[in-house]
């Protein structure tokens, strides 16, 4: 089967796409629209399908054959222009789609593992919370003045530190803080 090229171009209100086809009355040629997608079929041709960049009015849209060619009208449902005529799936929309058919996911597996989480994380609340509680007053206000200036980055119980200046933030490696208004 032989490939034809085609052409678009396009208005506010309409997209016309060319598909040179010599002969095409002769050729049996059939054109299927929907409202995201254009097929053109015809006898010993590679069929083109196409995804297309915007929806269109598939009552309003219409096509015709001439001695060299087929020209198929597609009304813009959205009257803006089309950064191109098909929409193509990025290679991450892909990739997830491919990995989410092939992949089984073993639900209570995963549950388990963030209940694990979760018991982990009050694990350490719950050391903070009793560090907290059994600490004398100087402690208790290093770790509250601390991690308030620091914006949660540092948690010191040691007062002459803290108390003596300014606490600096100091995110993790490879982080960086932004501070939120």
């Amino acid at each position: 089967m032989a490939k034809v090229k085609y052409d678009w171009y396009q208005t506010e209100t309409a997209v016309t796409v060319t598909v040179l086809l010599k002969n095409a009355a002769d050729k049996n040629y059939s054109v299927k629209l929907e409202q995201n997608s254009l097929r053109l079929q015809a006898d010993d041709i590679e069929p083109i399908e196409l995804n297309l960049w915007n929806p269109i009015s598939v009552e309003q849209s219409t096509h015709k054959a001439t001695p060299s060619k087929v020209e198929i009208k597609l009304a813009k449902l959205i009257g803006q222009r089309w950064e191109a005529l098909e929409r193509k799936a990025t290679a991450e929309e892909e990739s997830a789609a491919s990995s989410a058919a092939r992949k089984k996911h073993d639900w209570d597996k995963i549950s388990k593992e963030l209940e694990k989480d979760d018991d982990e994380k009050d694990d350490v609340n719950d050391l903070f919370k009793k560090i907290y509680a059994d600490a004398n007053e100087d402690t208790k206000k290093a770790m509250m003045k601390s991690y308030y200036e620091s914006g949660g980055t540092v948690l010191s119980t040691n007062w002459a530190e803290v108390g003596a200046k300014q606490v600096e933030v100091k995110p993790p490696d490879g982080c960086e803080f932004k501070k939120w208004k």
